[in-house]
Order: C-alpha cells, then sequence, then structure tokens
C-alpha cells in the first residue's frame, strides 16, 4: 500500500515516535509515505533523527520528509495527524500559574477550567489554519486525527468550522480506564468487555461485562476495597459512588472538571494522592512536562546510543491512530471509542457537541451506533461541560472576550471559587500573559492592558500561592538520580 501519512507537531518527540511504532507496525504499510512538521526546528530534527534510525534499523525503505513548511508536508497526504501544543510550556504555565493566584487550583488546565478554555483560544486558529492547508493540499476526502488538547474543542471547531474536513478526535482515557477496571477485578483486561459514552474526559463506563456476566454494579465495592486504588482515586469513586458510573478519566483530570473537589483549598489534599501527578497534584501536568522537556534536551544524544525501536503487530501501543488507518485502508475491523460530532448518538446531548462513544471502522469508513440516553445525572454534568466548550470554540474563531469571560464564569470549578469581578481580572491577565499566541483578540489585550495599568483598582489575589499540593519541579541534576523514571517521563509528556 502507498499513501501519506503526515504528523503536524512532529516535535512532540517521546507521542510521536510511538505513533510512528504503532503505524508502521502495520505489515501493509511498509510503503507508506512519511513527513513530519513543527515550527521548532530543533525538536523536529532530533525526533526525524530518532524515528528515521528506527526505520532503517527495521529494514524499511522510508525516507521522512522533515519540514517546517506545514502545506508542504500536508501535500498528496491522505491522513493528517495533529498532535501540537500552541504556544508550548511557555504558554502553558500561564494557564496554570494565573488562575492559581485567583484560587482556581488544577491539576491539568487542558479540557475545560480557566486553563482549558485559554488553550483552546490559542489551538483553534491554529486547527483550523491545518484544516485550509488540507483542504487546499492534502488528497481529497483526507482525514484529520486530532490528539491535541483541548479536544473536544479542538475537535468541535475543526467539525465546525474547518473547510469540510473530516475530523475525529482521539485519546486514550477510555483504555487506561480500561486497564484499572481489569486491576480492580484482578482479570485480564482482554476479558473484560466495556461500553464508554460521555464527553471527553467526562467518558462514563456504562457496562463492564465478563464473558457475558455484567459486573457494572460489583466495580464500587471493588475500588473501595482496593488497597491502591481506594487512596489514589477518591473523586473517580465518590462519583462513581453517587452518579452510579466510573469516569475514564484520571483522578486529577476529574476533580478540576465538577465544583466539588477543588474549591476549598483545605479539602484539597483529602480527595488527591501525591503518589503520581495525576492524582490530583496541583499544577501537576505542568511539572512532568517542564521536567520531560529539561531531560530529553539534556539526555538527546544517550537516546541515539540506545537500541532502535522494533516495529510490529505485537510492538503497537493502544493509541487508536494507526488501527484507523489499518481498518480503513485494509477492511480489518477496528473498534475503539472515538470523539465525534454527535448527530444523535447519545440522544440527550446536543447534536452539534463533539461526544466520545464507541465506534467500528473498516474499509467502509468510520460507523457510530446509537448509545441513547445516558442516566441523566451523567448527561448534566456533560452538558455543563458542553455549554462550556461550545461559548470557548464561538469565542476562539470571533475573538468574542466577553464570550470567553462569560464561558470562564460558568466553568464549574471557576465559577465556585472565584466572583465575577476576579474571572473578568482573571481573562485580562491571561489575555495579555499569553496574547502573542492569540491573534484575534487583538482590541480586547489593549483593552486589559489598559486596566491592568490602574494597579489601583486591581483586585487583590494571591501571587505567592502555589496550590494546595504542588511540588516543586526538578533539576536536571535531580532528574539525574534516577535515569529511567526521567527518561519514561520525557518519552510520554509531550502530548498536546
Amino acid at each position: 500500500m502507498s499513501f501519506k501519512v503526515t504528523f503536524i507537531g512532529a516535535g512532540s518527540i517521546g507521542f510521536t515516535r510511538k505513533l510512528v511504532q504503532d503505524l508502521l507496525g502495520v505489515p501493509e504499510f511498509r510503503d507508506i509515505s512519511i513527513a513530519f512538521t513543527d515550527i521548532n526546528e530543533n525538536n523536529l530534527r532530533m525526533v526525524t533523527e530518532l524515528c528515521q534510525r528506527d526505520i532503517e534499523a527495521n529494514g524499511l525503505d522510508i525516507r521522512i520528509e522533515s519540514t517546517t513548511d506545514r502545506a508542504a508536508a500536508v501535500e498528496g497526504a491522505r491522513y493528517v495527524l495533529s498532535v501540537v501544543r500552541v504556544g508550548g510550556l511557555e504558554a502553558f504555565r500561564h494557564d496554570v500559574d494565573i488562575p492559581m493566584k485567583y484560587g482556581v487550583d488544577q491539576c491539568v488546565g487542558d479540557t475545560i477550567c480557566a486553563g482549558g478554555l485559554m488553550y483552546a483560544q490559542r489551538g483553534i486558529p491554529v486547527i483550523l489554519d491545518f484544516c485550509e492547508d488540507i483542504a487546499n493540499y492534502a488528497e481529497p476526502g483526507a482525514i484529520l486525527l486530532n490528539y491535541a488538547n483541548p479536544m473536544a474543542m479542538m475537535t468541535w471547531a475543526a467539525n465546525q468550522y474547518g473547510y469540510g474536513v473530516q475530523t475525529i478526535g482521539l485519546c486514550h482515557g477510555v483504555q487506561n480506564g480500561h486497564r484499572l477496571i481489569a486491576e480492580a477485578f484482578d482479570l485480564p483486561q482482554e476479558e473484560i468487555d466495556i461500553i464508554c459514552a460521555g464527553i471527553n474526559h467526562q467518558t462514563w463506563y456504562l457496562q463492564i461485562q465478563h464473558k457475558g456476566r455484567d459486573l457494572t454494579g460489583e466495580l464500587l465495592e471493588r475500588l473501595e476495597a482496593h488497597p491502591v486504588f481506594s487512596r489514589q482515586e477518591k473523586v473517580r469513586i465518590d462519583v462513581l459512588r453517587r452518579f452510579g458510573a466510573f469516569s475514564t478519566e484520571s483522578n486529577g483530570h476529574l476533580s478540576e472538571y465538577l465544583a466539588w473537589y477543588r474549591k476549598r483549598p483545605g479539602e484539597i489534599n483529602d480527595w488527591i494522592s501525591l503518589d503520581h501527578w495525576i492524582h490530583g497534584e496541583s499544577g501537576g501536568y505542568l511539572r512532568v512536562c517542564t521536567e520531560g522537556r529539561s531531560w530529553f534536551e539534556t539526555d538527546f544524544p544517550n537516546w541515539l546510543q540506545e537500541p532502535p525501536l522494533e516495529f510490529g503487530p505485537d510492538k503497537r501501543g493502544h493509541e487508536h491512530g494507526s488501527y484507523i488507518i489499518e481498518g480503513l485502508e485494509t477492511g480489518r475491523i477496528y473498534r475503539g471509542h472515538f470523539n465525534v460530532p454527535n448527530n444523535g448518538i447519545i440522544t440527550n446531548l446536543p447534536g452539534d457537541c463533539i461526544i466520545e462513544a464507541p465506534g467500528y471502522v473498516d474499509r467502509n469508513g468510520i460507523s457510530m451506533p446509537v448509545v441513547g440516553d445516558l442516566p441523566l445525572g451523567l448527561a448534566a454534568i456533560c452538558q455543563q461541560s458542553v455549554n462550556v466548550q461550545r461559548m470557548g470554540v464561538e469565542a476562539a474563531v470571533q475573538g468574542d472576550d466577553t464570550l470567553l469571560r462569560q464561558a470562564m464564569l460558568l466553568d464549574p470549578l471557576t465559577g465556585a471559587v472565584c466572583s465575577p469581578p476576579e474571572v473578568w481580572q482573571m481573562v485580562d491577565e491571561m489575555l495579555v500573559a499569553t496574547g502573542e499566541w492569540l491573534p484575534q483578540y487583538g482590541e480586547a489585550i489593549a483593552a486589559a492592558e489598559e486596566r491592568l495599568r490602574d494597579k489601583d483598582s486591581l483586585l487583590p489575589t494571591r501571587a505567592d500561592y502555589k496550590g494546595a499540593a504542588r511540588l516543586e519541579i526538578k533539576s536536571v541534576e535531580e532528574l539525574a538520580r534516577d535515569k529511567e523514571a526521567a527518561r519514561a517521563n520525557a518519552a510520554k509528556a509531550d502530548k498536546g
């Protein structure tokens, strides 16, 4: 088979490299073309060097087309994968640190909440640029596979405003939760059958079966009795207890999408664990991404001395992208969970929002069965986020800072912590701090700068507040004390 796959944001070193390993593990794909593009020339050079070495070591005659010219990279592509983080960690730290001054204590900040909304304002204009390039230069009917967060808002904008480019959002939250459930029941993951539905990062395990036996109602008892999960997953367990379904998303992620668990600093530690950042650490994702970048830049020469990655069907991971392409090209049936426009799949959520639900892929395309109604409580949780996402998308497309402020105020956690005047001032600060990535907000940024210069009228903030459970970023010297852990983090903490 011969077709072209383009990676935009290919400088996401570990993530891109693994996706290439997955893709080239398909036996029929030995003759495909691959293009990498990124605005960061140094990262692009490093990831190209690593992946090209892997390809050659596996005896494949594929030469990566590596370029900072995005249009050239996209030209003739049948599939385009977006793994970008617009603004990089330089912008992302403002998504975390500025809200923290106002008491909005995020673990991640990449989905909704204050950080996710600002992330969308940077990312949406860029993904629409990607779609325009795909429409103009890629193969007719080319598909955009979006891995970039905020997943729902980015995918929503691309499908609604993206020049007719079909965009599928891909996440691994369902697979991670599936693995946890199997461990809770002490059963092989492949023997546990699940049905999940909801919206990205608020997707719910509606059915859990083992060889035809329904285990859904037994999960709460299993988790409460588990010596590790009962300590690490307190938010997820509490939501399961009160709403009857387990969330795909990690404890730290889920805690910041709801109004109840992170609004009082004195109570945050009651709901989280510091065993690992993903269980709720304040600013945890920013920390590990920062450490990962520092370590990779230090350790890159050593990566080149390590054995290359091996390609093959048994070396593939659990990311959906390569399996979707395999299904479309070979006709092999693949079942996964995909982020797509709802269009009646979940019947009590809006038709135009982006839902995450089971889908099937074969040579005929991507088919999404009707799920029906979510239980009313779960639908209500999702609907809160959908309202915020809708406003965030429209604000980004229109450059409407009033709509952005309203979205922030309606966000569950931000609204639980901040007063309306605080939200308005916080948005001013975030617009000014990240202005270089927000061309659609030129006039609003100028007005915000003017207001922030009037020091006498500003509301007080806690500029020295670091969060209820924040850990210090490790230096390269500290990371070097556990090189294997540092390398593992660097390989997986760079996804957009």
